[in-house]
């Protein structure tokens, strides 16, 4: 049986705003690896539960799906999110 990843996704990039951050997701480990199919191009793999991404309100709720399946699992947690307080006058400090 395969592990899952417990995690709390990061912000992403190009957006501002922190709603699909306060989720916890379990994740299966990928099993086998992706390769090309030789026909289409595309990439692929037979392992389904990989496609398989489940959305938990609180790290404990997840963890505890994961007990509950019998399913090994891995948590991992999030970075520490790090606000600098900035000042619109630093805008116009000379700096020398």
């Amino acid at each position: 049986m395969s592990r899952a990843r417990i995690y709390q996704p990061a912000k992403p990039a190009p957006q501002s705003g922190r709603f699909k951050t306060r989720f916890w997701l379990v994740e299966m480990e990928p099993a086998s690896r992706k390769e090309a199919d030789r026909l289409i191009g595309w990439v692929g793999s037979d392992d389904t539960e990989q496609q398989i991404q489940l959305r938990f309100p609180s790290r404990e709720a997840a963890i505890a799906y994961c007990e509950r399946r019998g399913i090994p699992y891995d948590v991992y947690e999030p970075h520490p999110r790090i606000v600098r307080p900035k000042s619109y006058a630093e805008n116009f400090i000379r700096r020398t």
